[in-house]
């Protein structure tokens, strides 16, 4: 059953990071949307400033900057026609493994969840691929077995020939809490309405409005390939 992609955000003060594929209404665009949030002062000084094709992560205030290792880094790569998003280091980890001819499931075999005790913050991915006929998506989901850090759970999703005006929706926290709880299940089918700045717009107004940091939204025509990306930061 389709969810409102909206609603599910505004009714969840800690989503944490989210990663959103999908295809556009009128069937012709390939969506993308990642989002991070944070509670700390070392996380929500943070803004997307563009790389490339990409983006990355950096800090608004560097005096401020506590902790670089899980909150620099570029959740945005672009090979070919295949756009890697995730929302850690692992970016990396799979654009390598997509010049050595790996799967994101593959080149994902050598990480595990985020060392960020007693969280274990999931590390999610994503690609868009567009080299075949139509758009494939994939989700991945690497997590502790709740809680237990010697036990890594992994999941990947295939999408093909995604339906138009639908998406899949995956974060790291159910909500919010101490420690935080993991996403639970399968990524989350939703609806995609809307052209790129309605679509953003409702997006950041929907991410609650304390703990929002950055939005990264795009829409990669799929029949040039050529895409339309926006950025909203908090921190301006």
């Amino acid at each position: 059953m389709k969810k409102d992609l909206f609603k599910e955000i505004a009714e969840n003060a800690y989503p944490g990071r989210g990663i959103l594929l999908g295809k556009s209404e009128d069937g012709k665009k390939a969506v993308i949307a990642y989002f991070i949030m944070g509670r700390s002062v070392n996380s929500r000084n943070r803004v997307f400033v563009s790389e490339g094709d990409g983006i990355r992560t950096q800090a608004f205030d560097p005096s401020k900057l506590s902790d670089p290792s899980l909150i620099i880094y570029a959740p945005v790569r672009v090979f070919g026609k295949t756009t890697v998003v995730t929302n850690g280091d692992q970016t990396d980890t799979v654009f390598e493994g997509l010049k050595k001819g790996l799967t994101m499931e593959q080149s994902l075999r050598s990480r595990e969840f985020e060392p960020d005790a007693p969280n274990y913050t999931p590390r999610i991915s994503g690609i868009v691929d567009l080299n075949g006929e139509g758009p494939v998506l994939q989700l991945s989901i690497l997590k502790s077995n709740e809680g237990n850090p010697d036990s890594c759970l992994r999941f990947t999703y295939s999408y093909e020939q995604p339906v138009n005006g639908e998406g899949f929706f995956i974060h790291t926290y159910v909500g919010d809490g101490n420690p935080l709880p993991s996403f639970e299940g399968e990524p989350t089918k939703v609806s995609v309405e809307g052209e790129i700045d309605e679509f953003t717009d409702k997006l950041w107004n929907a991410l609650n409005e304390e703990n929002k940091v950055s939005l990264f939204v795009r829409y990669i025509d799929l029949e040039t390939q050529n895409f339309e990306t926006r950025i909203i930061n908090k921190n301006v």
